[in-house]
């Protein structure tokens, strides 16, 4: 199956804890950290859940 690059652009302070542990779940810790994901439905919703922090990197 096809991989997504996800890059954290934002920071994590001040994020309500849903959304702290939806960066967990996708391995983002840092600003600027890339991590490479498999494109699934389910990470598709991790993400736009978290939008305004990370961005897609093709």
């Amino acid at each position: 199956m096809a991989t997504i690059k996800i890059k954290q652009i934002k920071s994590r302070i001040g994020a309500p804890k849903d959304q702290k542990s939806t960066l967990d779940a996708l391995g983002l810790r840092k600003i600027s950290q890339i991590v490479e994901r498999e494109d699934t439905p389910t990470l598709r919703g991790m993400i736009q859940k978290v939008h305004h922090l990370v961005t897609v990197v093709e």
